[in-house]
């Protein structure tokens, strides 16, 4: 009788273990239209709204897009990126991780939130986190990629540290096998991983982070083979040795404020920013998904999208979860 309690026992605590862990049960609440009997017109409120934000700065459309990847890598979708630090407690944003995000993201996020809790019924009613999910479908369709259905019924997080953002992030200088061991724990799939990775179509980078490549590559003193000859010529030219690392360059040297393919195409030219995207072409192993998406615009936005749902769905807050909630102001706890 004893084993039989003991097994019993065992059972109950596996399946509230794979309740609270597995990303597919945990995701099981989000779905189109959540708040169609609370906020209907939601979904346009932040498309206006982030609309008008791309209309003062373009930085806004790769800013939202790369703090959605950050957001939910390392938490879960939860909107904890959003949290400012105060008195002794560093925040997720303030870790030196996220200190290169552009503030142009948070602000669509703040602006979007204002602009839903004005509409009737709407106030304090939409989660942070579903709408920077929204926000960052809006930036990829405003700036010419697909537009797709998002699923929502997220809740905010209660908890953003600086010291959850350790090891939370891939480095610009993974390989192929790092790279898809980093998406792996998130529960996503080389194949979402190489599709995600066309993220870096929009928006910029700082010399500091790939002036190895151009100049000193395996500490050898030489460039990295895999680079376009002329492309590392542009790259030294706008990264001079001596000048401020911190200087910004733009990820991709072909169309970096449109969100299409090209960034596939760059790298079968050699013309991957980071080691990590040119090494998506250089390893035989995902070669053949770089050569199709370069050739096949439609095929990439399906897996793009495929990726951008996965990812929206890792660990996140439903329901009347004791792990989240609806917060007041993006930027703070609820008091």
């Amino acid at each position: 009788m004893g084993s039989q309690v003991l097994r019993s026992l065992l059972s109950i605590c596996l399946f509230l273990c794979l309740i609270i862990f597995s990303p597919n049960l945990a995701s099981a609440a989000l779905r189109p239209n959540y708040y169609a009997n609370v906020c209907p017109d939601v979904e346009s409120i932040v498309r206006e709204a982030v609309k008008t934000k791309i209309h003062q700065t373009f930085t806004t459309i790769p800013g939202t897009l790369r703090l959605f990847f950050h957001d939910c890598a390392i938490q879960g979708c939860d909107s904890s990126i959003m949290i400012q630090s105060k008195g002794n407690n560093t925040a997720e944003k303030d870790h030196p991780d996220n200190l290169s995000l552009a503030g142009d993201g948070f602000d669509t996020v703040i602006k979007a939130k204002a602009a839903v809790d004005k509409a009737p019924g709407c106030k304090n009613k939409v989660s942070c986190a579903d709408i920077l999910t929204m926000a960052t479908r809006d930036v990829v369709s405003l700036s010419g990629g697909p537009s797709y259905r998002v699923e929502l019924g997220r809740l905010d997080g209660l908890i953003s540290t600086s010291s959850s953002v350790n090891g939370s992030l891939p480095k610009p200088t993974f390989n192929l096998d790092q790279l898809t061991s980093f998406f792996n724990t998130l529960g996503l799939n080389r194949k979402d991983m190489i599709a995600l990775s066309a993220a870096h179509t929009v928006g910029f980078s700082h010399c500091s982070r790939f002036a190895a490549r151009i100049y000193n590559f395996s500490r050898h003193n030489k460039v990295d083979p895999a680079l376009n000859k002329s492309y590392v010529a542009e790259l030294q030219s706008l990264c001079p040795i001596g000048v401020d690392s911190r200087i910004a360059v733009n990820m991709d040297p072909i169309s970096h404020k449109k969100f299409d393919n090209i960034y596939y195409k760059n790298l079968q030219q050699g013309m991957g920013l980071f080691t990590s995207d040119q090494i998506l072409y250089t390893d035989f192993r995902s070669r053949p998904f770089v050569n199709l998406w370069a050739s096949n615009n439609a095929a990439f936005e399906r897996a793009f999208i495929t990726g951008m749902t996965k990812l929206g769905r890792v660990r996140v807050k439903t329901g009347r979860s004791r792990y989240g909630n609806i917060r007041q102001d993006c930027a703070a706890f609820n008091s």
